[in-house]
């Protein structure tokens, strides 16, 4: 299949005091998705001190909702929480990374052949809105868009799979490497972001013919692709994750 990819893309409001459960649910999660993107897109360095009193003032929050958070991201293994101490990004060895990218190259590798097996049309449409999706985020150069469809494609394939086991232990590893995953595709000099997008269009070819032994070992190779950008990256920290692709 030919590539059509080139090598070449306010503070929080908090809820009115009769809002309910409802909006304080809305709220946990709007404060819970901007500071997972804040320490996934690199603003805090691996094994930083994450900064409460710089959050709640960017977020316009008190210490207890985002201490909340942190909370949950430290359940994802994206940061450490320290007794008396605060919280610090995670921060993950070479050996680290290699061994949570095999694990995760085999828990997709296996959801991409059985989701080829139960994987309705309207599932398959849905993943392709979002393929499109990304790749416009591509041509604009936005990260954050790209990254957030990435995820959402992957997570749409393992939830095809119908296999609660796997999608639980895929979430369980999804969210420890979720940071690095992210920066992953500035190493190489940024042609990283450009061979993703080409495993991309593989992925969803498969995926279309129901090709469960060619997505398989697509989605696997994908993953260590990945594995070895996040390695590199590791070792360029020059090439950190606030540079423009």
């Amino acid at each position: 299949m030919k590539s059509t990819i080139p090598d070449t893309g306010a503070p929080i409001t908090p809820p009115d005091a009769n809002g309910g459960d409802r909006q304080e649910a809305s709220l946990h999660g709007e404060i819970l998705l901007r500071l997972r993107d804040y320490v996934v897109e690199g603003n805090i360095p691996a094994g930083g001190r994450v900064p409460e009193r710089q959050l709640c003032e960017m977020l316009g929050i008190s210490r207890t909702p985002l201490r909340e958070a942190l909370k949950v991201l430290a359940a994802e293994g994206l940061i450490e929480l320290l007794p008396n101490r605060g919280a610090r990004v995670r921060q993950l060895s070479r050996r680290d990374l290699e061994e949570l990218f095999d694990v995760m190259a085999g828990l997709e590798s296996l959801a991409g052949r059985l989701a080829c097996e139960t994987i309705t049309d309207a599932e398959i449409t849905a993943i392709e809105q979002l393929h499109y999706e990304m790749y416009g985020h591509y041509l604009h150069r936005d990260m954050h868009g790209y990254f957030q469809a990435n995820q959402r494609i992957h997570e749409s394939i393992v939830a095809a799979a119908r296999n609660e086991t796997l999608k639980t232990a895929y979430a369980n590893f999804a969210g420890r490497i979720r940071r690095v995953r992210y920066s992953a595709n500035f190493a190489r000099k940024r042609q990283r972001w450009a061979e993703a997008m080409r495993e991309h269009e593989a992925i969803l070819d498969a995926l279309r013919r129901r090709a469960g032994s060619e997505l398989s070992d697509i989605l696997f190779q994908h993953l260590r692709n990945k594995r070895m950008a996040a390695i590199e990256h590791l070792t360029e920290p020059q090439e950190g994750a606030q540079a423009s692709p």
